[in-house]
């Protein structure tokens, strides 16, 4: 008999993610080009890069662009990060004007410049106000409010289930724990385990996060943490169709094979256009150099790192939209 294959959903709120494999909020990442493309290539969540809330209230024209919502995608998510809980209601209530069908809450970036002004990770260490900001955000807002955080600030505090839990009982939908510390930054491994603790302590949502990088990392990570989702993160980067891929892996279906060379070139040169168009070309250019470092790296070619080195360094040389698209055809074989 044949089996049934249905697609896995997760429900946060009044809202339905069309899948269980969800992208991360990433600084400099998860524009809104990146965004159309992942969602295009099939994506069910990619949330947008973190959003200072006291900034987007003042209107600075940088963080009202990393908040950009646009049509196409299936679920519009913003990200926002501050440590003052007026500021997050009232950025709650701009994201919810633009168009947030999720407002998620950053308690997890580790980055010294976000904790220092004792917002992201640095809540872990200051539950009350942890808790006064969700307050603020979830009676500021229509829309289901979703927080980001680590397993604790250091392995003496790991707290993750206890501000979980009261994060639930004022009002968020769902929790996100990536399973580190937020002294351990991205070294070491991801503690999946550790994240069952977490779901045992709430009835909503739990999504784990850190080190899911394949089908199989996605599967392992669900079993051992219970998590009703995976966020990726790093995994990402130069793959922007793997959310789908794993997705359909979960599903039971055929995961599509890793695009090949014409197929790669045509969605670096997607992108790249996209982000042009986005930011004009000088700071475009500038900002897709990441992009196509992380593209070389990811394709197969060419086979020898060497030979990958020389190929990134000389692309994110050039100053010129077509000097970048002709150096790419040479480097994919098209030329």
């Amino acid at each position: 008999m044949r089996r049934r294959v249905t697609t896995q959903t997760l429900q946060i709120g009044d809202v339905t993610v069309p899948g269980r494999v969800l992208m991360a909020p990433m600084t400099g990442i998860t524009d809104l080009p990146f965004r159309r493309l992942a969602s295009r290539l099939g994506a069910p969540y990619v949330a947008t890069e973190m959003v200072a809330s006291t900034e987007l209230a003042r209107g600075r024209p940088d963080v009202v662009r990393r908040a950009a919502v646009g049509e196409g995608l299936p679920l519009t998510v913003i990200q926002l990060v501050g440590r003052d809980p007026t500021s997050m209601g009232e950025g709650a209530r701009m994201a919810e004007q633009a168009g947030a069908d999720l407002i998620d809450l950053n308690f997890g970036c580790p980055a010294k410049e976000v904790t220092g002004a004792a917002a992201g990770s640095a809540l872990m260490r200051h539950p009350e106000l942890a808790v006064r900001i969700i307050d603020s955000v979830v009676k500021a807002t229509s829309r289901p409010v979703t927080v980001k955080m680590r397993l604790g600030w250091d392995d003496r505090d790991r707290n993750a289930p206890t501000i979980a839990a009261r994060a639930r009982d004022v009002g968020v939908k769902a929790v996100t724990v990536h399973g580190r510390t937020r002294c351990q930054f991205y070294t070491g491994t991801a503690d999946w385990d550790a994240v069952a603790e977490v779901k045992a302590a709430v009835d909503v949502p739990v999504i784990v996060n850190g080190d899911v990088t394949s089908a199989g990392h996605a599967r392992e990570a669900l079993d051992r943490s219970g998590a009703d989702a995976v966020m990726l993160g790093r995994g990402v980067y130069g793959r922007p169709w793997l959310a789908a891929d794993m997705q359909a892996a979960l599903d039971g279906r055929t995961a599509g094979a890793e695009p090949g060379a014409a197929q790669r070139h045509a969605l670096v040169v997607e992108h790249f256009r996209a982000v042009l168009e986005f930011y004009g070309e000088v700071l475009g250019l500038r900002m897709f150099r990441k992009h196509l470092g992380w593209y070389v790296e990811q394709a197969p070619w060419p086979a020898d790192p060497g030979d990958r080195r020389t190929a990134k360094a000389r692309l994110c040389r050039l100053e010129r939209p077509e000097e970048v698209e002709e150096e790419l055809a040479i480097l994919w074989r098209l030329k």
